[in-house]
């Protein structure tokens, strides 16, 4: 059975059209369950209504005529439950309603299910017999095995312009994914294809081995210029080290990584196309199978080197539109950083992806260049949307193809309301950021991933709120050196003194990992990551250490802030590496000062131990992302389950106002760092509850510090009273957005559904 349904997905998703895609499940149905009826009804949802589209055993005519509403007839009765309908008298049955047309007054036997995609009710799914029985437990389970395989791949077909009958006149549809990089756009979805096929390469046996590895090496030659060309363009653009990411493509292009492999493969008998694609196979297929963030995006960066390797070497194979649209959306399966750096970015007005995720190179380059952006946009039926007109919602991660006039105009209207309010913003950023009545809310700023623009940024904010320093150890190839660490950390300590900086201890693991330290889990986000990593590596920790206190010679501004924590034994046991690297300092003849230290609070074990927390840290700084991530049990960087993840969950918010409250008591000062703190509404929330400070990304510093100086304490306090109290998430952002709108600050929070 589980052939056939295979095979039956298979053709159904290799149709051209809805009506092949329909006729093709209909009597491949019929035939593999042995029944007498098999017919499809998908919802109009503009005319509220489900329409019979295609049927075998009930009359052709019916097609497209028979209609009904959801709860009218057997069939309306299946979609409005939701659940399948297993009859063996249907006519007996009270919902049953004869249609003239279709010619079913002959049979008996019933079993309806519904075709349901994303929680949506896309239709109906029937079959029927003359004789009276009841289908069997098997029989109504493949039936329901079949409809939510059909699901995905109808939800794809819906989109197709032909295919617009269910959908109304112009086939819109909409697909969500992972909010990589803030922004809307309206455009033209031009499909990027990979420059060449690595599965589809022939085995063949070289008959002159070394003129196959002179190919390979003039292959290669010409893709390192490609991406040292790709770099250049972006140079201007992207930070020093974002920029180092296209070292790392030209190091794996070298002799001593893919050029020595290959050239081996084929002195060992295969022609340089089959050698390459070995090669880049077998990499590929062992890092994607580890459960690693990181090395899954270097899998892709390989598999992406090796395309543009084999496209030189079958020569004339286009990587690329030789020319694009205005505001053309970027859509493909995986988009490298590489590849961004080719666009003509004048042109680009968005970048949808079917893999990656936050933690990828593009998205870390699209962040940096301000390109809106959503990966991990895995139900994109590429094929069929390529030259179609599109809206890309990176606030929210959803992208809107061919959609309606009405939607076209709404988001246009949207956009030029986010730049003219970016342009009125701009002005306010010197301005202090404090209440109408005077209650100042420090604002600081996470660096480490972004283009920061320090001399723009420093008189806007009141220190750095977080500072990431995996970046520089994810850029290299191995630790970097105590030196090269001094020197960065060094720069950035001076160019926000005499500002404070809280500098993260080295993070990696979860989504975070380093190449040349793979940690492969099952779980990673529950696993070895954070603090749990340096204190097992204390090597690592300490050069790390001794770093920033160097580097904060003088300068006075260094905060310490120590990752994940779950326990106080972890604590004591950092804080003792941290005197030891000042000793060890000392007995060198380098006096430094004791930074002060503190935690994040973000695993939920730490929100109920508080106190004896207190008695060893100076601060605490609460990384609301992963808190709420934890205390949801929602990986937020799946696509599947994103809408389940939101910082407004009434769980969520009573956790932090409780924190806020017992920080407080214990005088130790709280800070956010995370997307709550950059939300105007959730900062006026926190703001409410007694946090000190609020970290975020440069970019949420104006509409934030708008809300703050538009409203009282009293008002903020008096929202998180009414919020504190609400039932659902849903609620709670309706109640935000209803009390922004009566401060006449509605518009600083991204566009509502």
């Amino acid at each position: 059975m589980l052939d056939t349904l295979r095979r039956i997905v298979q053709e159904v998703n290799g149709a051209r059209s809805l009506d092949a895609a329909l006729a093709t499940m209909v009597r491949r149905i019929r035939k593999a369950m042995r029944t007498d009826v098999c017919s499809i009804y998908l919802f109009d949802r503009e005319r509220d209504r489900l329409v019979l589209m295609d049927t075998i055993g009930l009359r052709t005519q019916a097609v497209g005529i028979v209609t009904l509403r959801l709860g009218e007839g057997l069939v309306g009765l299946v979609g409005q439950r939701e659940e399948a309908l297993n009859l063996e008298d249907a006519p007996s049955h009270p919902q049953f309603r004869y249609f003239a047309e279709t010619g079913e007054e002959r049979f008996s036997s019933f079993l309806g299910v519904p075709i349901i995609h994303q929680r949506r009710m896309l239709g109906v799914l029937v079959v029927q017999q003359q004789e009276k029985r009841r289908f069997d437990e098997g029989d109504e389970a493949f039936l329901v095995t079949m409809a939510a395989q059909l699901a995905g791949v109808l939800a794809h077909a819906l989109v197709s312009g032909t295919l617009s009958r269910p959908t109304g006149p112009d086939g819109q549809a909409m697909f969500s994914g992972v909010a990589a990089s803030p922004g809307m756009a309206i455009g033209e979805i031009v499909v990027i294809a990979p420059p060449a096929d690595l599965d589809s390469v022939p085995d063949l046996i070289p008959t002159d081995p070394d003129a196959e590895v002179v190919r390979l090496h003039a292959a290669l030659a010409h893709v390192r210029e490609d991406i040292r060309k790709a770099g250049a363009r972006l140079a201007s653009r992207i930070s020093t080290q974002e920029l180092a990411l296209f070292d790392v493509y030209q190091q794996m292009l070298g002799d001593a990584a893919l050029g020595n492999e290959v050239e081996k493969r084929i002195r060992e008998g295969q022609w340089a196309p089959g050698a390459l694609a070995d090669v880049v196979r077998r990499h590929t297929q062992y890092l994607e199978r580890v459960d690693d963030g990181y090395l899954r995006e270097r899998a892709a960066d390989i598999r992406d080197l090796g395309r543009r390797v084999l496209a030189h070497l079958q020569e004339g194979n286009e990587r690329t539109p030789s020319t694009y649209p205005d505001n053309a959306i970027l859509v493909g399966d995986e988009i490298s950083a590489a590849t961004l750096g080719e666009l003509p970015r004048k042109r680009l007005a968005a970048l949808v992806s079917i893999r990656g995720s936050s933690n990828s190179h593009v998205a870390i380059l699209a962040r940096a260049m301000g390109i809106p952006t959503v990966l991990g946009m895995v139900d994109l039926p590429l094929p069929r949307i390529n030259g179609a007109k599109a809206i890309l919602d990176g606030h929210r991660g959803r992208l809107f193809v061919r959609p309606d006039a009405q939607l076209a105009k709404r988001y246009e209207r949207l956009i030029k309301e986010e730049q003219a309010l970016a342009e009125v913003l701009e002005h306010e950023q010197h301005l202090p950021s404090e209440t109408s009545d005077g209650h100042a809310m420090p604002l600081l700023v996470n660096t480490g991933l972004a283009v920061d623009a320090v001399a723009q940024l420093k008189p806007r904010v009141s220190g750095v709120g977080l500072y990431r320093t995996e970046v520089p150890f994810m850029m290299n190839e191995r630790f970097p050196s105590e030196q090269e660490q001094t020197r960065l950390y060094h720069e950035q300590l001076a160019s926000f003194a005499p500002l404070p900086v809280v500098m993260r201890t080295l993070d990696i693991g979860g989504d975070k990992d380093l190449p040349y330290f793979p940690i492969n889990e099952a779980n990673p986000f529950l696993g070895w990551r954070g603090i749990r990593v340096t204190l097992d590596h204390p090597e690592v920790l300490m050069v790390q250490m001794r770093a920033m206190l160097m580097a904060s010679r003088e300068l006075d501004n260094l905060r310490i802030l120590l990752p994940m924590i779950t326990s106080v034994d972890e604590v004591d046991t950092a804080l003792r590496l941290l005197a030891r690297a000042r000793e060890e300092l000392a007995e060198e003849g380098i006096e430094v000062a004791s930074p002060k230290v503190g935690v994040m609070i973000e695993v939920p074990a730490t929100l109920y131990q508080l106190p004896a927390l207190a008695e060893r840290v100076d601060f605490f700084s609460v990384g609301s992302n992963d808190l709420t991530q934890y205390l949801l049990a929602v990986d937020r960087n799946n696509a599947r389950v994103a809408g389940l993840y939101d910082a407004c969950h009434p769980a969520v918010l009573n956790a932090l106002s409780r924190l806020a409250q017992e920080s407080r008591q214990l005088a130790v000062p709280a800070s956010v760092c995370g997307e709550l703190a950059g939300d105007p509404a959730g900062a006026l929330l926190l703001m409410g509850m007694g946090f000190d400070a609020l970290s975020m990304n440069a970019p949420s510093l104006p509409r934030v510090r708008a809300a703050i100086r538009r409203v009282s304490i009293g008002d903020a306090r008096a929202l998180v009273s009414e919020t504190l109290s609400l039932p659902t998430t849903a609620v709670v952002r309706a109640h935000l957005r209803q009390r922004l709108t009566d401060w006449q600050i509605g518009h600083l929070l991204p566009p509502q559904d």
